[in-house]
This record gives C-alpha cells, structure tokens and sequence, in this order.
C-alpha cells in the first residue's frame, strides 16, 4: 500500500512515542546501562538483517539469505534475558531500521517495526525480569539454574509473542479498516511455535554469553539459526518454482481453450472450500488447490479444433475428448511434488454410479480428491457465464449438485461445498473473451461444452453427454 491511512500513522505515532518511553530510563546518566552489551547485541542483530537489505551480500550468499523480518529474533530474545528493560528495548532499534522493507512506503514501515519490535523486547525482558532471569542464568563459574532458567525464558517467549500479535493486529486494523476479530484471526495460533523456538536459542544464547567463554561462544547459537533460515529460504524459492511450473500449465490451457479461461483457478479455490469444511489438514490444502487448477490440463493434448469446433461434436471426437485426463496424468506425471492431484487429474470425470469416465470407477474407488474436484468444476461450471450458454444462479446449481448427488457425485463432498458457500458466499465470473448474447444465436450453435450444462429439463442427467469444457 502506498498512502498509509490517517488512522495508520496515528497509530504508528503512539507505538513510536511508547517505544520511546519504554528506552527513555537507560539513556538516564544513574541507570548504569550496560552499553558494552547493549552494542553488541545491537550491532549483532543490525549484522544479522543486514544481508537481506543489501543485495550483493545476497548474490554472494546464492539469493538464499532469510528474507523475512524475524528470523533472528532469538538475539533480541537474549537481549531481553541479559539486560534490564529499557536498555533491551534499544538492541531492536538498529536492526528493525536496517532490515528490508518490500513495499513503499519505507520510512513508516521501518518505524513502525523499530517501534513494535522495541516494545516486544520491553516486555519480554520485564516479564523476565519479574521472574528474576538474572539470578537464573548464573555469571561466570555459576552454573545456570535448570529448570528454572526455562520459566523466565518462557515468559519472556511468549510476552514477546503476545505484545508482537497485538501490535500486528492493531496495525492491520487499522492500514487495512478491518473489524478487529478479522484483524486478530490466525496470528497467535501461527507465532506461537517459532517464538518458542526462538526462545529456547534466546536461552541458549544467554547462558553462553553470561559463562566463562563470554559473547564470543554465543555466536556459535547463530549458525545453526543461519542454517535454518537457509533452509527455509530454499523452500520458499522451491514453493515459488512449483507455482511457477503451474501458473505456466494453467496459462498454456487458457491460450488453448478460450471457453474456460479463469474456470481452473476457480474450480481450485472451491475444492479447496470443499477440503476445509471437511477438516483436511492444512499440508493437503495445497495439493487439492493443485488438482482443481490442473484438472483440465490433458486438454494441451486435445487439438484445437476438436475444443473450438462451433458444432456438434462427431462420436470419435467425442472419444478425443474423453482421453483428455489420462493426457494430462501423462503430463504431470513426472511432477513428484503434485502427489495426490495427479490421481485427481486422471480421475475427476468418473462417476458415483460408474457411468464416468475414463475407467469406469464406482463411488470410494474414486479417488477422494477426484471427488472434490468433480464437484467444484460442475458448481462452477454452470455458475459461469460464457458465451455459449448463460450463468445459473448459485441457488440452482446447488439444487442440480444435490440432485445428482450419490449418482454422479459424491454426497458428503457436495454437503461440503453448500456449507461452504453458505459461510463464504460465491462470485461466479465470464470466462469467455465474448459476452454473453443477449438471445440464443441461431444456425449451427454448439451444444453446452460444459459437464454440468444440462438441459433446462426435468429431470435430465447430469452431465448429459461426455462433451465437456470445464
């Protein structure tokens, strides 16, 4: 975003003006901060955010240095275990003003997260203080206290944690005018285990910086957290080449197929509606979303004439057509990262009953994604509007889905999509590059492409012929 709203910047202004408060008592000539360990510290977390700001360092460390804010925030932990409150909360500041801003503008983001990140650490080394870290973490020959040492350290995670949460939501609130509830939702679940994690190598940093070895042995807690940055930076770039390898599939369908443009992306997004309402774990999500958008993908193998015939389609075009999913198993095959979708692919036009194609399966034999995929691609078939036929509203096509249920689909998959859409709602699209004629064309017109088009009969099957566009 690049205005930040009137309500951002004031909230922006106030972390700052609490920040400030929070650091204000060490910068007091009688506090006895300890500014030998507060610059290192400092400067330990500036050097730590430093390689993802500056891009040479970045080329030298082959592109994979960690690009996200937090990756070192173990170092701010210790901070917040070593030293008293005020002077903990300075250690963030050089850091959280060096560390890379992706989005215009930069200076309010940088000083909304020296302000947020500084206040964190305030807390998380007060709750540790309260618990009385020092004496815990022993000095030179004393050995630290285990486990008491984890209590404060603990506390200081999960202050650290909490306040972070809170300022986030604030400021998504606020940049974004979200209803607090939505501003909120989901960042404390997802924070929790990394701040533990990087409490325990805050710990760990401590203990061996206040042992006889000094600072110098703390730094060896950074490599392994380099490392796991590293790897996880490489995951990233792999997650980002596998959507790659499907934006550039999903693009090749749509240059070939113009009735269909923007139905695969849609038919994802409802499988995956289907997958969570169902209660499937948050690993699979990814690959369901991948068989939705890649279901039509044997359609590469189908000539273009057969896909854009303006007719009736022959009965060996019509086998032409049918061949397409065991053409796109063919084509992702040899994708390992696909798993399950691949199944999905082969399989999403088989039937309940057994009438599907292209093997003929009955009702569990059928692959549990190929399920949810039959299911979204007929709901957004007959929800879109083409230029062959008009949209049917929603309300319809759910009523044509439960009809067909136990016969073409699977019922519990099909109960699952109206819950979902009746908790999300649905905003069906033209998919098409023409609009929809106002009165049907006369002379040679197609007959519906799609699998779910049936005719506006009682009664009639659905799909009610094998030629199929979605």
């Amino acid at each position: 975003m690049k205005v930040i709203p009137g309500a951002a910047r004031g909230y922006i202004g106030c972390a700052l003006l609490a920040a400030g408060a929070a650091a204000l008592p060490a910068l007091r000539p009688a506090a006895g901060t300890p500014w030998g360990t507060v610059a290192l510290l400092a400067a330990l977390y500036a050097l730590c955010e430093l390689p993802a700001r500056c891009r040479l360092l970045g080329r030298a460390a082959g592109g994979s240095v960690p690009m996200g804010s937090g990756s070192f925030f173990p170092v701010l932990l210790a901070a917040a275990l070593l030293l008293p409150p005020a002077a903990a909360a300075l250690t963030a500041l050089p850091g959280s003003l060096l560390a890379r801003v992706d989005e215009p503008p930069a200076a309010p983001r940088r000083a909304w997260r020296a302000a947020a990140t500084a206040l964190a650490v305030w807390a998380a080394a007060t709750a540790a203080d309260a618990l009385s870290c020092a004496t815990a973490l022993g000095h030179g020959p004393d050995a630290p206290d285990f486990p008491y040492a984890l209590l404060p350290a603990g506390a200081a995670a999960l202050t650290f944690c909490l306040v972070l949460t809170a300022l986030d939501g604030g400021i998504r609130a606020t940049v974004g005018g979200l209803p607090a509830r939505a501003a909120w939702r989901g960042l404390l679940g997802r924070a929790l285990a990394p701040h533990a994690v990087h409490g325990l190598a805050g710990l760990m940093m401590a203990v061996l910086w206040r042992s006889t070895y000094g600072p110098v042995s703390a730094l060896f807690v950074l490599l392994p957290i380099y490392i796991s940055c590293w790897v996880f930076a490489q995951y990233h770039r792999e997650r980002a080449a596998h959507q790659a390898t499907i934006r550039a599939l999903v693009q090749a369908v749509d240059l070939k197929d113009r009735y269909t443009r923007g139905h695969s992306e849609r038919v994802g997004h409802a499988s995956v509606l289907i997958a969570r309402e169902l209660g499937m774990a948050e690993d699979r999500l990814d690959v369901v979303r991948f068989a939705g958008i890649l279901h039509d993908v044997g359609k590469l193998g189908v000539p273009t004439r057969v896909l854009r015939k303006d007719g009736p389609l022959t009965p060996e075009e019509r086998r032409v057509i049918e061949l397409h999913p065991e053409y796109g198993h063919e084509i992702v095959r040899g994708i390992g990262f696909l798993g399950e979708a691949r199944a999905a692919i082969l399989h999403h036009h088989e039937r309940m009953d057994g009438s599907g194609y292209p093997y003929g399966l009955h009702g569990e034999e059928i692959p549990e994604f190929a399920r949810m995929v039959a299911v979204a691609d007929a709901f957004d078939a007959m929800t879109s509007t083409r230029s062959y036929s008009r949209a049917r509203p929603v309300p319809t096509a759910v009523a044509e889905l439960e009809r067909c249920a136990g016969s073409h689909f699977d019922p519990r998959m099909v109960a699952a999509l109206v819950r979902a859409l009746d908790r999300h709602g649905w905003q069906p699209a033209v998919t098409a590059d023409e609009t929809t004629p106002a009165t049907p064309p006369s002379g040679n017109v197609p007959p519906p492409r799609d699998a779910t088009t049936a005719p506006q009969t009682t009664g009639a099957p659905l799909p009610p012929r094998p030629r199929e566009r979605a």
